[in-house]
C-alpha cells in the first residue's frame, strides 16, 4: 500500500482539495498523511478556523493522518514552507509520495527548473534580480531567461510550491515520488464562488462578507459545511485585534532589539515604525509598508514576528535542524493503525501530548535554557493562543490540554 504525503494548509479544506484526495486514490490503494500548517498561514493571516478543526474536516474527508507543520516553517516563504513540510514527511520514513497540484500539468517543465535553483551561477543571478526589486518568481524568470510562455506558468502560486518541493525532494535525496494532480476549477487568488471548485480565497471571502453563503455549499464537503454552520454564529478571526498589542511592542521596544527580528532587514524597523504612527490598523499598516521589494505576504509575515520576538538567530538554527517533531493533530482509524510504523522508523519524535515536550512554566523561560525542540514547539503553541487573540470568542482548545483527534 503507498503512503502518500499532503503538504498544505486546508484554510478551509473545500472541494478542490477532496479532487485531490480522491484522484491518489484512483492511482490505486493509499494512505493520505496531510501535513498542515497551525494556527496561522504561509501569507501570516490567522487560519479561519483552528488547526484540530481543520484536522478533523481533512479526516472525514479522506486523510488518514493530519500533523501541523511547525510554524517556524509554516509562516515563511514558498521556499522555506515547502522545506519544512517535505522534510517533516521525509524524515517519517514512511512516505513513498508526495501529492501536489499545480497549474502546470508538465511534471518535467516544472522538474527542470527545480534543478537549476541551486546552482551556483544561477543563485548569484537570483539574489542581483532580487536586490533590484523583482519578486521572487519575477528573479527566477529573470535568473534562468525563460521563454515567456514558461515564465508565466512560475509567477502562478501552485506551480511555485510545486518547484519547491521538487527542489526539496532533489536536495534532500528523497526517495518519495512526487506525484503531479493537476490543478482543477478556480485560481489560486480568484475571489468569487464560481461552480464547485471555488479557491479558498473567495470561500473566506465569502464567509468574512457573509455574502453568498447558500453557495458555500457547492464548494465544500459536509465536514467543511458543518464548520462554517458552527463559525457563522460565533467570530471570525480579525487579524486587526492584534494591532493593539503590536503597536504596544513596537513603542516599548529599543531599535536595536527590532533590528535582531526576523525578516528585518536595510532599515524596515523604520519603516514600519514610521506607518504605524499614522495606520489605523493592522491591514493599513501592512498596505503602507509594501512595496515592490517588500511583499505584502513578507510584511505580514514580519509584523507577527515582530509581536511574538522571533529573531534571526532562532530562524538560523531551525533552518539547521529543519521539522524536529511530528505533531499529531487527527487520525483516522486507518492512520491510527500506522502510528505505531511511524514511531518505530522516524526519526522524529511523534507528539501526542504537548506537555511531555514544554511545560507552560519552561515555555517562559529564558529561549537559553531551552532546547531546540522546546524552542519550535514554543513558538506553536503561541502562535495557537495569539490566533486566540484575534477572535472574539475563544476557543477551549489550546495546545497543552487539547489530544489528538481520533475519528471512528
Amino acid at each position: 500500500m503507498e503512503i502518500t504525503g499532503i503538504i498544505a494548509e486546508y484554510n478551509p479544506f473545500h472541494n478542490g482539495h477532496l479532487y485531490q484526495i480522491k484522484k491518489i486514490k484512483e492511482q490505486g490503494e493509499s494512505l493520505i498523511i496531510a501535513v498542515i500548517s497551525g494556527s496561522f498561514t504561509q501569507r501570516g493571516e490567522a487560519a479561519i478556523f483552528d488547526k484540530w478543526q481543520r484536522a478533523k474536516a481533512a479526516i472525514k474527508s479522506g486523510c488518514d493522518i493530519v500533523l501541523e507543520l511547525p510554524f517556524a516553517f509554516a509562516c515563511r516563504s514558498a521556499q522555506d514552507f515547502a522545506r519544512g513540510g517535505v522534510t517533516l514527511l521525509n524524515r517519517l520514513g514512511i512516505v513513498n509520495q508526495l501529492a501536489f497540484g499545480a497549474e502546470c500539468a508538465d511534471l518535467s517543465i516544472l522538474q527542470n527548473i527545480a534543478l537549476q535553483l541551486d546552482d551556483k551561477a544561477f543563485q548569484e543571478k537570483l539574489h542581483a534580480h532580487i536586490a533590484s526589486g523583482l519578486s521572487y518568481a519575477q528573479a527566477i524568470s529573470a535568473a534562468l531567461d525563460l521563454d515567456s510562455e514558461i515564465a508565466m506558468l512560475i509567477k502562478q502560486p501552485n506551480n511555485i510550491l510545486a518547484i519547491e518541493y521538487l527542489r526539496s525532494l532533489h536536495l534532500l535525496n528523497s526517495p518519495i515520488r512526487p506525484l503531479l494532480i493537476p490543478r482543477q476549477g478556480s485560481g489560486y487568488h480568484e475571489e468569487e464562488i464560481t461552480g464547485s471548485l471555488a479557491s479558498a480565497t473567495a470561500i473566506r471571502h465569502a464567509l468574512y462578507r457573509k455574502e453568498n453563503l447558500s453557495e458555500l455549499k457547492a464548494v465544500l464537503p459536509p465536514a467543511s459545511q458543518e464548520l462554517t454552520r458552527q463559525i457563522l454564529t460565533s467570530q471570525l478571526p480579525q487579524m486587526n485585534r492584534l494591532y493593539l498589542p503590536l503597536q504596544a511592542k513596537l513603542l516599548t521596544s529599543d531599535l536595536s532589539d527590532l533590528q535582531k527580528i526576523y525578516g528585518i532587514t536595510e532599515g524596515l524597523e523604520n519603516r514600519i515604525l514610521d506607518h504605524a504612527k499614522t495606520a489605523d490598523s493592522w491591514q493599513k499598516l501592512i498596505q503602507a509598508v509594501t512595496t515592490k521589494r517588500y511583499p505584502t505576504s513578507r510584511i505580514a509575515r514580519t509584523l507577527l514576528y515582530l509581536l511574538m520576538g522571533i529573531d534571526k538567530d532562532s530562524i538560523a538554527l531551525f533552518d539547521q535542524t529543519g521539522p524536529l517533531y511530528a505533531r499529531l493533530l487527527a487520525a483516522s482509524p486507518q492512520g491510527k493503525t500506522i502510528l505505531r510504523e511511524i514511531k518505530a522508523k522516524s526519526s522524529l519524535p511523534l507528539i501526542t501530548k504537548t506537555s511531555q515536550y514544554l511545560t507552560t512554566t519552561k515555555r517562559r523561560e529564558a529561549q537559553t535554557d531551552l532546547t531546540p525542540l522546546e524552542q519550535m514547539l514554543r513558538l506553536d503553541t503561541l502562535a495557537t493562543e495569539l490566533r486566540q487573540l484575534t477572535c472574539e470568542i475563544k476557543s477551549p482548545r489550546n495546545d497543552f490540554q487539547q489530544s489528538p483527534i481520533f475519528i471512528r
